[in-house]
């Protein structure tokens, strides 16, 4: 037994045209099924009308003979009578026309098959309804219509006017069953044509992101979909947002290409020193006061390393929440000097002036005093290092109303490029004018803004120019 395979797949084309033809299909089906039925109906109703019409006008024109006297055409009709009656209800098949007395005794006979006896019974043509159904007594046992009107002059009865039609006659729509069969067929191709249409512009571009897609797979990241002038907003978003995230791959390709060769360098570079002035101290090639020069040299380099190796660990460790962080009341404006103080003695070897502008009012905030100096450390290192010329460093405490505190730590460095601006929360990622200058794996600012939210604040690039850059620490207040 065949098993339906449930992986294989059909372009978007053919999966929305297929559907959307079954489901036309069915939905004209049952409105043409529909339509048959109202279609039969209206038309049985409206040639019951005519049929009745007719029987009262041949009734007339009866009267109005035997008021002439003219007793010929008492018991005959008049040819043009009936051809009036076929003109007027377009039937393939004549009704059976029968002239009957008061009584009902049959004075001239139509076709005989449908009714075979010699006068109608008293009952059926004293009933006031003019329209009355029976079933025929041969083997057809099928319904016939009888439509009856009196005949009579000056109000008095002389006899009757009685048609008698089979349903089968009166319901013969062929034309209007032609007529709605176009329109069905006509309709169900004209839906099929347009979600075709439809469906392939839509497949277009999303075969074209598909591709391209593939491309950046195998590691094509310069694959860019052509622009289109599309109306729809959500295929103009996709082919947009697409070329956005091609761009953005090839950067962070880049980038990661550089991480390598930087972590490569940056490792490589004191493993190296650090072996030469080892080897050359275990040579004997330095002694005395030199050796112990080249030995505290080797010490700092192994610090220098360990540092980035921390902090690469560090910052994997806290990408995976896997490092904890405990915020508690603080004042933020002691937390501030105490953090600024500390870096100022430990780091600022350029002797830097740092202006500390604390709120007039004391601030509480819920933050992690471990991970505040952390972060503070950060912003002041990457300031120091901007800073080329002579300079300085601000630090403002502000208050704010929506419930956060703000600290602005500004240098009159030499800004970030425009083209950098985005990029400087990005992991592993370092400007051009830090690459070459300042040694380090470009996780600063990305674990900096971790601690940040991790601790429901923010850190943000607030402005920057030639003339120096500001960054905003975010810290919720206490409530």
């Amino acid at each position: 037994m065949l098993r339906k395979d449930k992986s294989r797949r059909i372009s978007l084309l053919r999966y929305w045209t297929t559907r959307y033809a079954i489901t036309l299909a069915a939905g004209l089906l049952v409105l043409a099924m529909l339509s048959v039925i109202w279609i039969r109906h209206t038309a049985l109703e409206n040639r019951l009308d005519v049929s009745e019409f007719l029987a009262a006008e041949l009734a007339g024109r009866i009267a109005g003979s035997h008021q002439g006297d003219d007793e010929e055409d008492n018991a005959h009709l008049s040819d043009d009578m009936v051809d009036v009656r076929d003109e007027l209800i377009k039937m393939e098949s004549p009704p059976s026309i029968f002239i009957t007395d008061v009584n009902g005794f049959i004075l001239s006979a139509g076709n005989q098959n449908l009714y075979a006896e010699k006068s109608f019974p008293a009952a059926v043509l004293k009933k006031k309804n003019a329209v009355q159904t029976f079933r025929a007594v041969d083997e057809s046992n099928k319904l016939i219509y009888l439509i009856k009107k009196p005949i009579q002059v000056h109000g008095v009865t002389f006899g009757w006017v009685v048609m008698l039609q089979p349903e089968d006659d009166f319901a013969n729509l062929n034309d209007e069953y032609r007529l709605l069969a176009l329109l069905i067929l006509g309709s169900g191709i004209l839906g099929w044509a347009a979600i075709y249409i439809l469906s392939h512009r839509l497949a277009r571009p999303i075969s074209a992101a598909a591709a391209a897609a593939k491309e950046i797979r195998n590691g094509n990241y310069s694959v860019s979909l052509m622009p289109l002038e599309a109306k729809e907003q959500e295929v103009y978003d996709l082919v947009t947002s697409f070329n956005d995230m091609a761009v953005r791959l090839k950067q962070l390709e880049s980038m990661r290409a550089e991480l390598l060769a930087g972590v490569t360098h940056e490792l490589k570079t004191p493993v190296t020193s650090i072996s030469g002035l080892l080897q050359a101290v275990k040579d004997d090639v330095v002694m005395g006061d030199e050796a112990k020069e080249f030995l505290a040299i080797s010490l700092n380099e192994t610090e220098r390393m360990q540092t980035m190796i921390n902090d690469l660990l560090e910052f994997n460790t806290f990408a995976a929440d896997a490092l904890p962080v405990s915020t508690a009341p603080h004042e933020l404006n002691a937390l501030t000097r105490d953090a600024v103080h500390e870096w100022n003695v430990a780091r600022n070897i350029k002797h830097i002036p740092i202006h500390v502008k604390v709120h007039n009012e004391k601030l509480a905030v819920l933050t992690d005093p471990l991970r505040f100096r952390q972060i503070m450390v950060n912003l002041l290192n990457n300031a120091a290092h901007a800073i080329e010329n002579p300079g300085q460093m601000t630090v403002t405490v502000l208050d704010g109303d929506d419930g956060y505190a703000f600290i602005d730590v500004s240098d009159t460095g030499i800004g970030i490029p425009d083209s950098e601006k985005a990029l400087v929360f990005e992991r592993f990622y370092r400007g051009e004018n830090k690459k070459y200058k300042v040694r380090g794996l470009g996780l600063g600012l990305p674990f900096s803004q971790l601690l940040a939210k991790a601790m429901d604040g923010d850190l943000e690039l607030k402005e920057t120019s030639p003339s120096g850059t500001t960054f905003t620490l975010k810290v919720k207040k206490q409530d």
